[in-house]
């Protein structure tokens, strides 16, 4: 993907972040994410109806990359199953640690291929997709 079109992307999502704002609302399942060696930490905040993400939304505070990253991570695991919720985590960092992964699942959260270039910012890119590791275990867990 072409640098340009990949800053511009991580700006947009920075700039004008989707689903930045938490909701009173006991079906979501809230996870705080905090990065000790930085300023981030983000709330990730998700509901699960049928095994089906149905919402996904964050706050806090963070750099742009954490930021645009959340945003991304909404905007690509809404509507998805959990089966392909964790197909694509898998994916996702994969590519962040520099291993096989498969960018066709990836959508927009593949403008972060080449995070690994900046070691300091792999944590900031990760950190809400952590998040989302968390619920579906916790969901998984529950289902058990």
């Amino acid at each position: 993907m072409n640098p340009d079109l990949k800053r511009s992307i991580i700006l947009e999502h920075y700039q004008n972040p989707k689903n930045k704002n938490l909701v009173d609302d006991n079906s979501y399942i809230l996870k705080n994410m905090n990065n000790e060696s930085c300023i981030d930490e983000v709330n990730v905040q998700v509901k699960i109806e049928d095994g089906i993400v149905k919402d996904v939304r964050f706050d806090g505070e963070a750099c742009a990359m954490c930021t645009s990253s959340s945003s991304i991570m909404v905007e690509t695991l809404i509507g998805k199953t959990i089966d392909e919720v964790k197909e694509i985590l898998i994916n996702y960092n994969n590519m962040i640690d520099e291993k096989e992964y498969n960018p066709d699942i990836l959508e927009s959260a593949i403008v972060y291929d080449d995070v690994y270039k900046q070691p300091n910012r792999k944590k900031c890119v990760l950190l809400p997709w952590w998040g989302m590791e968390k619920v579906i275990e916790e969901v998984e867990s529950d289902r058990k």
